[in-house]
Formats: structure tokens, sequence, C-alpha cells
């Protein structure tokens, strides 16, 4: 919290030639009674826009002691010296800045654009090779202020600004906890690349862990299927055999005769009983 602030800047005597003094009517409010030192104001003449070397203060005021209130004064400054502006930014637009400071250090800071142009439009129209002073005004914009105000210590440490970064000396005792914060993105990175790295074995782009993955699963599925086709090749051989072994007799039978095969009678001319019986069983499995 600052313990003054400033109310109002008004510039009393603007616009006005360029070698006439600076009066300000400054209004700031005091929160409380100043112990340490004065105010110092000050007026500052920024002579050229491209280096700093040019700047010159024109004045300053040690203003006190101040009564707790609200408090008003004037604040003459001279004009710049000549001498310390170079001849080519006399004319044109510059900035002057009109500061406060307690105790040595800065808690306001007024920018105001000053606008110095010849008084007659023949001169701005055809401006001489050496500037004419005596007919260059200057106009101090003072409706477009810019002010920055800046947090200072006053006469207490309650009054002080934080530090930043502020101090932490009990930190040095802290365990660091760097490695424990980042154990577990570690974890999380190792688990991605991992998972990555079977998305990459597995992507269709690569045509030679394609082909061996294809070929494992075909053999694989081959293997089975040959283990299968064994095993039910083995059973249809099974139930062949049990079949055939009535069939392959039915063959030898009917190989061995060829007259009974055909049901001609015997050589005695008599049916043959066991060619009969044969074409019953076969009617008989007809016709279930």
């Amino acid at each position: 919290m600052s313990v003054v602030s400033l109310l109002g800047v008004r510039v009393t005597n603007n616009p006005a030639a360029f070698l006439a003094p600076y009066e300000f009517e400054i209004t700031f409010e005091c929160l409380e009674p100043l112990q340490k030192a004065d105010l110092e104001w000050k007026l500052t003449y920024v002579g050229s826009a491209t280096s700093s070397e040019y700047d010159q203060e024109l004045d300053s005021l040690l203003v006190g002691p101040i009564p707790v209130g609200v408090n008003k004064f004037i604040f003459e400054a001279d004009p710049p010296d000549l001498r310390r502006i170079p001849a080519s930014e006399i004319l044109g637009v510059t900035v002057i800045l009109l500061t406060c400071s307690y105790d040595g250090r800065e808690f306001v800071r007024v920018g105001y654009y000053v606008n110095n142009e010849y008084d007659s439009e023949e001169l701005v129209a055809e401006p001489p090779a050496k500037p004419v002073i005596e007919k260059i005004r200057r106009n101090v914009l003072a409706d477009k202020p810019r002010v920055t105000r800046f947090a200072i210590k006053w006469d207490s440490d309650d009054s002080a600004p934080a530090e930043f970064p502020p101090e932490q000396p009990e930190a040095d005792g802290l365990d660091d906890d760097g490695a424990a914060y980042g154990a577990e993105e570690a974890e999380m990175q190792a688990a991605l690349e991992e998972e990555l790295a079977k998305v990459e074995q597995e992507a269709p782009g690569d045509d030679q862990e394609m082909g061996g993955v294809v070929r494992d699963e075909d053999e694989e599925s081959e293997a089975g299927s040959e283990d299968l086709e064994a095993e039910s090749s083995g059973s249809d051989d099974e139930e062949d055999e049990e079949d055939g072994g009535e069939g392959e007799g039915d063959d030898d039978i009917e190989m061995g005769d060829d007259a009974e095969d055909k049901g001609e009678p015997s050589g005695n001319g008599q049916p043959n009983p066991a060619t009969e019986q044969r074409q019953q069983q076969q009617s008989e499995v007809m016709v279930h």
C-alpha cells in the first residue's frame, strides 16, 4: 500500500513558448506522516528518441514536511538547454517525465508527449535550415498522460513490497522430491515406448515382419489341420476296418467264387445256400 497517492497533475501554461518554464499544479494525498525524508519531485526532458544521452533534468523540488491529507502545490521547472539537444531533434514530438521519490525510491512517474512546432504556417511549410527558437511553441498533450506506479518501502517494514522470489530458508532442509516426481513419468514413458514397439512390430507397413507372422500362423494352422486330419483319417480307417472286415470278407467270398457272386447255382444244380443268405442280408440292409 502506498503512503502517498498522486491524485492529479495540471499543466497551467499550455501551450507555451519553447523557452518558457514548465508549470504544473500537483495534487496528492498523504495517508500517514513521513518520518525519514521529504518528497522529491523531478522533471526530465527527453532530448532524443534514439539515445538517453541527451536526456536532461530540468529541475527538482523537495516538498516537506508533508501533513496527512490532501496537498497541492505548484512545481515550476526551467526549459531545456538547447546546447544539449541535437538540432535535428528540436522540432517534432518528444517526451517529458514528471517523477516523485521518497528516500531515494521512485514511486510514481507521469509521462507526457510534447509537440514542438513553429507558430506560423510559412515556417511550417518551409522550415529554415537553422531552427528559429523564438518562433517555436510547445504543446504538452496533458489529456493523455501515462502514469506508472511502483511499490516501495516507506517508513515501516510492513509497507515493504513482497520480494520476488520470496525467501524460503526452510526449503533447503526439505527432501528433494525430484526423483520421486519423475519416477511415475518415467514408468509411463517406458510403458508407452513398449506399447509403441508392439504396434510397430504389428504394423502393416513392415513387410518382413508381417510375412514372418503370416508364415508362422500358416505353419501352426497347417500343423493343427494335419493332426486333425490324421485323427479323423485314423477314425475313418478304423470304421472302414470294422465295416471293411465284413466287406473284405464278402469281397474275398465274391473274389473267391464268381458263381456265388453272381447268384448262379452251384455245380450240383442247387442254389448255393451262402449266396441266398448274403442276398437276404443285402435286401434287409436296403429295406432299413
